[in-house]
């Protein structure tokens, strides 16, 4: 539960102010309201202070301020989190730890094939500086100009390689973490192999900063990509997908890197929406797959391996006809049809979105029992489901009826929640697959959750943060009232 209203917040801020300076402090308005908004505007809190430490040192003289007072702080790193998470709330009684200052790349070994970085850093400057340095550092998202690494762990992103190279989680050697105290764990180990008792950095990779604020990470590379080869291909639908997943995995000898599904409508908006983007098929199709393979070897027969891939395929009927880029301008306009989904149903306008993943295999009976489900709650609302079938998340995304009013689409909302959510418990899913819990799913993870499962939780977060100051009010549902 959150703290209450905390009577000391303003000497929390003026504790602040003497330790950080004019540089670490914003208090404007103006510098303050990029903060107070979460990136689809569900939420709109208030802070009297945005704390932005340039060290880990900083980092832990704030908190243990926080802690000292009482006061609640919501660590915040590229606002492009879809559940709230890094929002004050209304009261105004919070202080916004921003690690935007925070943002060096701390060392790259490449013979060790790690990197060590701020938790401020951009995704794409971790991908930089990898890439500088011969090797690979394999989370991709759309978001990834704007998104900081330590917001990537925190909620413990998957992004369009996971099928390959794993999430966030499996990327991660070592952490530094500042605890709800003020103490730092120094955890910023880049070994591969070690038994030396819990594995700390695990509780703080998911917990979007509720247990301790990640102020730096160790993080695994692995060899640059020499050969490359995208396609983009129409399927007859998703179950096809499916299969077909499997049967380029084993052909290629599991060089998949990514496998993204997208449904008609998807490239519809995307084409209607986005200036310069068209569609790569001479004809329409219900619906399409882009893949990618990938090998760190100069591998001239990995094209003619996977066009021999498609046209057996194509023979099974799983295939209805696809294109293999030719150039890497291609290659990216692919890439940019697909990342260009969200902006695009954004521009369509309201939509009710779920991030949910399931066994691969059972990806077409959810989508189908899904779309139902959806269809007779709304039956003129526009399925978008579309993701990383190669690992089983799905944005299972509804927009609003053509000409529809926004206000009664919404305010259905819960029902469809309710039911999207319910079938995905039956698979033995998740009501989030890589966006986190937030402010958005946590009455919902109530309900996803076993009784055990949330009193572990309740119980860490008690041990680890007993005055409840870290991100209060996110992640974690209230306990039931007792009798």
């Amino acid at each position: 539960m959150r703290p209450p209203h905390p009577a000391n917040v303003d000497a929390a801020v003026e504790r602040i102010r003497a330790v950080l300076g004019p540089a670490g402090c914003l208090e404007a308005a103006a510098d303050v309201a990029p903060y107070l908004v979460d990136l689809r505007g569900l939420y709109h809190g208030a802070t009297p202070l945005v704390a932005c430490p340039a060290s880990t040192n900083d980092v832990a003289a704030v908190v243990a301020i926080c802690h000292d007072l009482g006061v609640g702080v919501v660590p915040h790193g590229g606002n492009t989190s879809y559940c709230g998470g890094a929002t004050p709330h209304e009261g105004g009684d919070e202080i916004v730890l921003s690690l935007r200052r925070m943002n060096r790349v701390r060392e790259v070994d490449a013979d060790n094939f790690s990197i060590t970085v701020d938790a401020g850093c951009l995704l794409a400057d971790v991908r930089s500086a990898a890439e500088a340095a011969g090797r690979l550092f394999p989370l991709s998202l759309g978001s990834e100009g704007s998104c900081q690494i330590g917001g990537n762990l925190s909620t413990n992103a998957g992004g369009l390689n996971a099928l390959r190279y794993g999430v966030a989680r499996d990327l991660v050697l070592g952490l530094e973490v500042v605890l709800a105290d003020g103490r730092v764990i120094d955890g910023l180990t880049s070994l591969r192999k070690d038994n030396t008792g819990y594995d700390l950095r695990h509780l703080f990779i998911g917990a979007e900063g509720t247990l301790g604020v990640i102020t730096a990470a160790s993080l695994k590379l692995f060899p640059l990509p020499r050969t490359v080869e995208t396609a983009f291909i129409a399927v007859p639908h998703l179950d096809a997908a499916v299969k077909l997943l499997g049967q380029l995995r084993a052909a290629t000898g599991d060089a998949v890197t990514s496998f993204e599904f997208l449904p008609r409508i998807a490239i519809e908006l995307v084409t209607h929406h986005i200036p310069g983007v068209g569609d790569p098929l001479e004809r329409p199709y219900e619906a399409y797959v882009l893949c990618e393979v990938s090998t760190p070897r100069d591998d001239l027969a990995l094209r003619a391996l996977l066009e021999s891939a498609l046209e057996q395929a194509m023979a099974n009927d799983l295939v209805l006809d696809a294109v293999l880029a030719e150039s890497l301008a291609q290659r990216d306009g692919l890439w940019k049809l697909r990342e260009s989904v969200p902006e695009a149903q954004r521009a369509e306008g309201a939509s009710i979105k779920h991030d949910v993943s399931v066994p691969v295999a059972a990806l077409p009976r959810f989508y189908a029992e899904a779309q139902a489900a959806v269809l007779a709650l709304v039956p003129t609302g526009r399925l978008v489901g579309y993701g990383h079938v190669g690992d089983g998340n799905l944005h299972f995304n509804v927009s609003v009826p053509m000409g529809g009013d926004a206000g009664e689409f919404l305010a259905r909302a819960p029902a469809i929640h309710e039911a999207v959510h319910g079938i995905v418990r039956r698979y033995r899913g998740s009501i989030s697959a890589e966006h986190g819990i937030g402010r958005l799913k946590r009455e919902a993870l109530a309900q996803h959750k076993g009784a055990v499962e949330l009193d572990v939780m309740r119980a860490l977060k008690d041990a680890l943060d007993p005055k409840g100051i870290l991100n209060p009010g996110k992640v974690l549902p209230d306990p039931e009232p007792g009798p």
